[in-house]
């Protein structure tokens, strides 16, 4: 266990689940000051479900840790190694995983939020709109515990629907597999799991992103909007993709996870203004 600047504390390497027959590992942040019941945040990392790992998001570990979130930055199997839906089955596991050791960890199981970045933040989607998803490995034991997350937060997510018939992305291949059903494709979509059960959602997208469309977030904020899910979206100016790498805009977006999460997860209430406010 290592200690960072601000106290913030670091395990890694921890063994959350198994998939595909060998260990899935985490990394848990820790909050400088330990509590029980404290909120917490899975960090799913992207790489076009390709490539990636655990450590790209240390940087929200370290800035939500000193902000009191316990944070948890967990590995999935890669495309090289297993197909859709493995990637889902081992975001779902550390879910698990995060609840059932919520007395061990210092975290509330109602509190238990989820944010990832591009193939993580698909991942983070798809994760809030099926907390029934059926288990089939990875589980460690813990198939009886709920997968539903007290939000979601995605920063630019590919999130829009494949039409049938058309040619996949070389990307979307090697994760759905050549030979995938039109089910198959439509449920992959974060979209196609909208509904009014939807946790509180906060998307990110850069206005300049030349890999994953704006649109998509767009497409996703309206459709959440339109089912009555709290949503917001936040679109940055001249900004790519992965534009959060930047420090200064990376600790601007982790100011506004914190603000957004601490109005519907820890401490829920509408916006309230001053009696004496005026436009």
């Amino acid at each position: 266990m290592a200690s960072e600047t601000g106290r913030v504390t670091i395990e890694r390497d921890v063994v959350f689940g198994t998939g595909g027959g060998r260990e899935l590992r985490c990394n848990v942040y820790r909050p400088p000051e330990r509590r029980a019941g404290a909120p917490s945040v899975l960090l799913v990392h992207g790489g076009g479900w390709a490539s990636g790992d655990r450590s790209q998001l240390h940087g929200y570990g370290i800035l939500l840790g000193r902000l009191g979130y316990v944070c948890v930055a967990s590995e999935y199997r890669l495309t090289g190694e297993a197909t859709w839906p493995a990637q889902i089955h081992d975001v779902k596991a550390a879910i698990r995983w995060m609840r059932a050791n919520a007395a061990e960890l210092g975290i509330d199981p109602e509190k238990v939020c989820i944010s990832g970045n591009s193939a993580g933040g698909h991942l983070s989607l798809v994760a809030a709109g099926t907390p029934g998803l059926p288990v089939f490995e990875g589980d460690g034991g813990h198939a009886g515990v709920s997968t539903r997350v007290a939000a979601s937060i995605a920063f630019y997510a590919p999130a829009a629907e494949i039409a049938s018939g058309t040619p996949l992305a070389p990307v979307v291949q090697a994760l759905m597999g050549e030979h995938a059903s039109a089910d198959a494709l439509r449920d992959v979509s974060p979209l196609a799991h909208v509904s009014a059960a939807f946790p509180p959602t906060l998307l990110m997208h850069g206005n300049k992103d030349e890999l994953v469309p704006q649109q998509a977030s767009i497409r996703m904020y309206r459709a959440l909007d339109e089912a009555a899910v709290p949503v917001e979206l936040h679109m940055f100016a001249d900004a790519p993709h992965g534009f959060d790498a930047a420090p200064d805009l990376g600790r601007q977006c982790a100011s506004i996870m914190a603000l957004f999460l601490d109005r519907y997860v820890v401490n829920p209430r509408p916006v309230q203004l001053p009696a004496t406010a005026t436009v």
